[in-house]
């Protein structure tokens, strides 16, 4: 593929990003950066919401893994259909009801400050992973498919990308980013739905030829009962109605989006919308997925070894240029649209959360800047450790270690919205640390332990499991009057 076309591409791609930056930071104050002054329209937050949740990992990934899994991947929607449903009708009301700019506040408010420390702590670590664990991946791409060519080292390739992100969201923070997002999302609905076409018309085929073709294709199976596998129903759909409360109801990244609506019913009206934009947004790519395999059936074209490659391997060398500008748009649009969120998500959960921070404090903007900057290097330094790792394994388990730490925000919210118990503050932060330690331990041994029963993605509701147990344990002996507990409830 041409340079010259992607320099191009890039060059308006990010043109754009700056041009709504400008455009969306005038009259901000420092409240912009972390609420939009509460302004949001609601079909704009669960439009923007459709690029966040869709990241790079994803727009590579989920098309080539039909060929392991088929459509499989559906079950783990479905609960995370049931999951958003859950964070409009109960986290959504509790947010606005204490007026919350950073979620975990409400943790120093129901327990006391080291269990409000330490849920911000795990989603700061959390999200520094997985935000820098997603660049990566795009920057990876984006040296292949152009900065090698210019003689670019990867190092000042990470710059580029780490700092478009900052140019483009460090005076409006939250405000620019639902509008980018948007911006975004178009580019990545695009990209899928045109890279299909594509692939039809160079199959001689029409619409109704498609759906018949991906309704009858073996790799279009949804169900698997086979409980000791990983993509048992139940297993993926319970996984995904957890995982979707916790990675995103009790995620600073999702929730800040929502916390710019006017009031609790618009930011309702956003989640219950989006969950279904995001399921049909899914079914895209996973139709995608099996045209990609009859594709490279027909045209005698063999399979990487690896499913991530695949997607990546058939847009950049044989579906054209067109389709070659559409992929390195679409990876560009979704790892962007996740990793702005991020770093608007971590500046405000520091600021918030260990800075305390008055978010209608003018005063507060040169502080809230120093920290923006000061997480834009922590991830070029965690981008560049795992391109120096070099083991794709290693750098794999390092994002899973990261999922890892989801699992004691998602007892301690438990706890503190199911129980009206109080508990011994000051020892949430071992638990928490106790917690995924365990969790690893029992994943490890759950063959052996378990009949061969392996665990899947509901590990991190085992996760959350064991953390609440102990918090009941931290539990015993108090009442709602004991000093070493936190005296403060929310009725």
């Amino acid at each position: 593929m041409s340079t010259t076309i992607l320099f191009l591409v890039l060059v308006c791609f990010f043109g754009m990003l700056l041009g709504i930056s400008h455009f969306t930071s005038r009259n901000a104050n420092s409240e912009t950066f972390f609420t939009g002054n509460r302004q949001s329209r609601w079909y704009m937050v669960a439009f923007a919401m459709i690029g966040t949740t869709i990241s790079g990992v994803t727009f590579i990934s989920v098309p080539g893994e039909v060929g392991h899994s088929g459509w499989t991947y559906l079950q783990f929607l479905l609960g995370n259909f049931v999951g958003y449903w859950a964070v409009a009708l109960v986290l959504i009301p509790l947010y606005y009801k204490l007026n919350l700019v950073s979620i975990y506040t409400f943790l120093e408010q129901r327990f006391g400050v080291s269990s409000y420390k330490t849920g911000s702590f795990f989603f700061l670590v959390s999200r520094t992973i997985g935000a820098s664990f997603r660049m990566y991946l795009v920057a990876g791409v984006l040296q292949l498919a152009f900065f090698d060519a210019l003689g670019i080292p990867f190092v000042v390739t990470v710059a580029i990308a780490i700092f478009m992100i900052w140019a483009y969201t460090f005076r409006a923070g939250i405000k620019t980013v639902i509008w980018t997002d948007s911006l975004q999302t178009t580019f990545l609905l695009a990209s899928v739905v045109l890279t299909i076409i594509i692939i039809t018309t160079q199959l001689n085929m029409n619409v109704c030829q498609m759906i018949k073709a991906i309704d009858s294709h073996p790799y279009s199976k949804i169900f698997d009962w086979d409980w000791r596998s990983k993509t048992n129903f139940f297993k993926q759909f319970v996984a995904g109605l957890g995982i979707v409360i916790v990675m995103n109801g009790l995620d600073q990244d999702m929730m800040q989006k929502s916390l710019t609506c006017k009031n609790r019913k618009d930011a309702q009206k956003n989640i219950f919308w989006f969950s279904l934009a995001f399921i049909f947004t899914n079914l895209l790519f996973l139709s995608l997925g099996v045209m990609l395999y009859i594709f490279a059936q027909v045209k005698g074209i063999p399979v990487p070894a690896k499913s991530d490659d695949f997607f990546p391997f058939l847009a950049l060398n044989q579906f054209g240029t067109i389709a070659g500008v559409l992929f390195l748009l679409g990876i560009v649009s979704a790892t962007y649209s996740s990793s702005d969120s991020a770093l608007t998500a971590l500046t405000t959960s520091f600021c918030i959360d260990f800075l305390n921070l008055d978010p209608k404090n003018s005063e507060s903007k040169s502080r809230r800047m120093k920290v923006h900057i000061g997480f834009s290097f922590l991830m070029f330094l965690v981008i560049v450790l795992f391109r120096l790792i070099n083991n794709e394994s290693v750098v794999t388990a390092v994002f899973r270690v990261a999922g890892y730490t989801y699992g004691p925000l998602l007892g301690l919210f438990a706890f503190g919205i199911l129980t009206k118990k109080q508990l011994i503050d000051r020892f949430v932060p071992i638990l928490g640390i106790l917690s995924p330690v365990l969790t690893y331990i029992i994943n490890v041994n759950s063959e052996a332990w378990l009949g061969g029963y392996k665990f899947g993605f509901e590990l991190l509701l085992l996760n959350g499991l064991i953390m609440f147990v102990g918090l009941m344990i931290l539990s015993i002996g108090l009442n709602k009057d004991d000093n070493n507990g936190s005296i403060a409830r929310i009725n």
